[in-house]
């Protein structure tokens, strides 16, 4: 479900479109980035934060090593600066003064760091590790919860992997992070060890030759990725931090008002914030279970009515923020259809005015559910599965227009279309191997555009004609974890969860314009706001606490 901007960007992008190309008109701070080694950097991200905001804004280098600010951007004030520049630490200056009524100046230096392993992404970190990419694959389900450096800086041995990390790992909820651990009760999810015993002797040994425990030295070259070119550098980045910095926003949209919406993985609340202000609204959820479950939440939605629903994962049910009331209701599954592994990780409103109903799943065993709000009555439809009577698990789970869920089949390759008075799933199979369909959206054609997490790409299944088209990341590792569609641009959309980057695709030529981010950002939901002259794409940094909005220049 695409919103339009709340801003209109004709004016104020649009002018700073103009003057990053032609640097003639206004413009709030402007500098040129230089070190020793490469007196022209293009490429570097250049961040600015006004003492006592929130709020950080984030510019890159054109081909000459400038940078500016749009005008609009940064008000008069003392920011502190910081560059990305995989190689490289900011020399100085670490601040400047944007003066009242004129541009601020500050040329910025940087040398080369003598610590490259503190600046390497997930995706980095994949690239230099000994072992090929198959073998490095298992890797992908430990960045949920963290990055890879506590792996490759520990000094942990073969055998301290296999036999304790491994299933220490298993033993906590995906909404965990090391600052906020949250173990699993026991049952079928709290007692799967992370890498399977078939794969954990193989798996141990490559990450002892990737980290600390042979000694201080590695082993291994470390590999890292070019800077940003071309368009890929035309981009204003703008991050919002949350007022409580455990703050896990998994999903993040915006509503018809214009208004942000976010789901906090790790705890039971929802939040609100106005983009305009940064200023957050915060709605407790209640709890569904008392007996240890872990907290969070994960997707957001919102129905055709204005109304905002959450899925309450190991809550075991479903929450909705009734738009004329502002009250929350939960909606527990029933207890004859509850284990301790019970896990409603989707929730499907955007079609629920066709027939009324809301659709969630039961991640544990793969079963779908449909819910009437009017009565709160949920119906089990059982394991998904195809005329064959062969199980389909879906992961993503929007619906299509007649508010049918499509499944991701995010262990696999195929894409399932559920048709609930059959109780059958139409299966397709995608052409990349391995693809693992994560999460997508459907698009007002009715396309189903959606993500490959393990296929480096982007998918999208046309209903009319039943075809998967693919369109591959340039990125390596980018690990897209949902895609949604740009319809007026002709694009889509997606973000990564291992290399830092959104990627911008034309869906009529294949060109991908990936955008690096400031800081690392483990991404998941993407949202792509189109009523204004360009896309603006929102995602959330989910190890991050905060909210980050992507608007390309061109």
């Amino acid at each position: 479900m695409n919103r339009t901007s709340l801003f209109n960007l004709g004016a104020g992008v649009a002018l700073g479109a103009m003057m990053f190309a032609s640097q003639t008109l206004a413009q709030g701070l402007t500098g040129k980035v230089t070190s020793e080694a490469e007196p022209t950097m293009e490429g570097v991200l250049v961040s600015a934060k006004k003492e006592g905001s929130a709020i950080t804004t984030t510019v890159v280098t054109d081909a000459r090593g400038n940078y500016a600010f749009p005008a609009d951007r940064l008000a008069p004030g003392k920011y502190t600066l910081a560059v990305r520049a995989v190689g490289y630490v900011l020399d100085g200056p670490k601040s400047v003064d944007v003066p009242e009524g004129k541009a601020g100046t500050a040329d910025i230096k940087l040398s080369k760091t003598k610590n490259l392993a503190a600046q390497l992404s997930n995706a980095e970190w994949l690239m230099s590790m000994p072992g090929t990419d198959k073998e490095k694959q298992f890797l992908d389900g430990c960045s949920g919860c963290h990055t890879y450096q506590r792996i490759v800086n520990s000094t942990y041995e073969a055998e301290d992997f296999r036999d304790n990390i491994f299933k220490r790992m298993g033993s906590y909820s995906p909404g965990s992070m090391p600052t906020k651990p949250q173990p699993l009760l026991p049952g079928p999810r709290g007692e799967r060890p992370a890498v399977n015993a078939k794969d954990a002797p193989a798996a141990a040994e490559l990450l002892a030759r990737a980290n600390l425990s042979q000694g201080p030295t590695r082993s291994y070259e470390l590999k890292t990725l070019p800077r940003p070119t071309g368009r890929a550098t035309k981009v204003v980045i703008t991050e919002y931090d949350l007022p409580q910095k455990d703050w896990q926003p998994h999903d993040v949209i915006m509503d018809h008002e214009g208004k942000l919406w976010f789901s906090d993985f790790g705890e039971q609340r929802m939040g609100r914030m106005d983009p305009a202000t940064g200023k957050v609204d915060v709605f407790a959820l209640p709890m569904m279970k008392t007996d240890g479950s872990p907290k969070g939440g994960l997707e957001i939605s919102e129905a055709p009515n204005g109304d905002i629903w959450e899925s309450g994962m190991y809550q075991g049910g479903v929450y909705r923020w009734e738009r004329a009331t502002g009250k929350v209701t939960a909606f527990r599954i029933p207890d004859q259809w509850q284990t301790p592994s019970t896990q409603e990780s989707m929730v499907s409103p955007q079609h629920s005015d066709v027939d009324g109903f809301v659709w969630t799943n039961d991640q544990q065993n793969h079963s779908l559910l449909r819910l009437n709000p009017q009565t709160a009555a949920y119906e089990q439809m059982g394991e998904t599965k195809d005329a064959a009577g062969k199980p389909i698990p879906g992961y993503g789970m929007p619906t299509d227009l007649k508010n049918r869920p499509m499944l991701h089949e995010f262990t696999g390759t195929r894409i399932g279309w559920y048709d609930p008075d059959k109780k059958i799933a139409e299966v397709f199979t995608t052409p990349f191997q391995g693809s693992a369909p994560r999460r997508g959206r459907v698009d007002p054609k009715g396309r189903l555009w959606f993500a490959e997490y393990r296929g480096n790409g982007i998918g999208m299944f046309d209903p009319a004609t039943k075809e998967i088209k693919e369109y591959k990341l340039t990125a390596p590792w980018s690990s897209p974890y949902d895609a949604v569609a740009a319809n007026k641009f002709d694009e889509a959309w997606s973000g990564s969860m291992e290399n830092d980057m959104v990627n911008r695709l034309n869906a009529k030529t294949g060109e991908v314009v990936n955008y690096l981010l400031p800081r690392p950002t483990n991404i998941r939901r993407v949202f792509v706001d189109e009523r204004g002259e360009k896309p603006v794409l929102w995602v959330g940094s989910n190890h991050g606490g905060s909210i980050v909005k992507v608007e390309p220049l061109d």
